[in-house]
């Protein structure tokens, strides 16, 4: 609009003197030249910063690259030194603005040196948050030790809390902020041996919610990505028992298992200005689990 009305403003004297065809089509090739540029900023982060947690495996690392590749400078994190160069050169080399540090977010000394680095990477704003990074330790409930609860409530529920009031200011001075945080169908069902591990992913995603009213205000939005099994190295050793593979199937509608890229790309959307509007949500990406129900392949 304000493109179509400088168009007017510089065209308005000259109406005496030109040809009324040829402003009129100056005029259309304006408007539509600023609604193409409208429509392709809604699906852009060129210029837009981003910290992604957990980067260099799995959904984290397809995030990293999805964020990349729509033009966002990227900063992430990894326990293991080795894998996270490795994975930063490989994206040096495809071109992607990605940058990282070392990080064990389940240490708050660690959390609040990130956040520190972030803010000094990108002059003390940051537009995307995705809290990524999850762990799982699969016992029945009797069998859960002291150290099991604390290691997961550490890794799952502490850290993205921490991390979100650290980024805080720096979403804030953004003036367009958003989270995203990665939950799981094991925060909306119940799942074999993973009663801890869900109870911190539905933490999650009340803090999700919460967080999407509370800091509204701030323009900085907050939603959530809760996929089912997807192919990943975290997955891989339970996923090679040939009959629990074909129960995971079973109760799955779409019949497949889910692929990082999956996740990322609504993980992405929500970060676009194009869905500027949607906040406070927890998005499943399950191929159909959580709804199923009672739905028999065979009739």
């Amino acid at each position: 609009m304000a493109c179509h009305l400088r168009a007017h403003a510089t065209l308005k004297p000259q109406l005496c003197c030109t040809n009324n065809a040829k402003i009129h089509h100056f005029k259309l090739t304006v408007a539509i030249n600023c609604k193409h540029k409208n429509q392709s900023d809604r699906w852009s982060l060129d210029g837009k910063t981003a910290l992604v947690t957990g980067g260099t495996r799995g959904i984290g690392h397809a995030v990293v690259e999805e964020l990349a590749g729509l033009g966002a400078k990227v900063y992430t994190c990894a326990r293991n030194e080795v894998e996270l160069n490795k994975c930063l050169v490989g994206w040096e080399d495809e071109g992607f603005g990605v940058v990282g540090s070392v990080c064990d977010v389940s240490n708050r000394v660690d959390r609040c040196k990130l956040i520190d680095n972030v803010s000094g990477a990108f002059h003390g704003s940051l537009d995307i948050l995705v809290n990524n990074v999850g762990t799982n330790i699969r016992k029945p409930v009797a069998e859960i030790t002291s150290e099991d609860f604390s290691t997961l409530m550490a890794t799952n529920f502490e850290s993205v809390f921490h991390l979100s009031q650290l980024a805080y200011p720096l979403l804030k001075a953004s003036k367009s902020g958003s989270i995203v945080f990665t939950s799981s169908v094991s925060g909306f069902v119940s799942l074999k041996s993973m009663s801890v591990q869900g109870a911190t992913k539905g933490a999650i995603n009340q803090l999700t919610k919460n967080l999407a009213c509370e800091w509204a205000k701030d323009n900085i939005r907050s939603n959530a990505v809760a996929p089912w099994y997807i192919k990943t190295s975290m997955v891989e050793q339970v996923l090679d028992n040939k009959e629990y593979m074909e129960e995971v199937l079973s109760c799955t509608p779409l019949g497949r298992l889910g692929n990082p890229t999956e996740v990322s790309s609504l993980v992405a959307f929500l970060c676009l200005p194009a869905s500027s509007y949607i906040t406070g949500q927890i998005i499943c990406v399950d191929g159909g689990m959580t709804i199923s129900g009672f739905y028999p392949r065979n009739d």
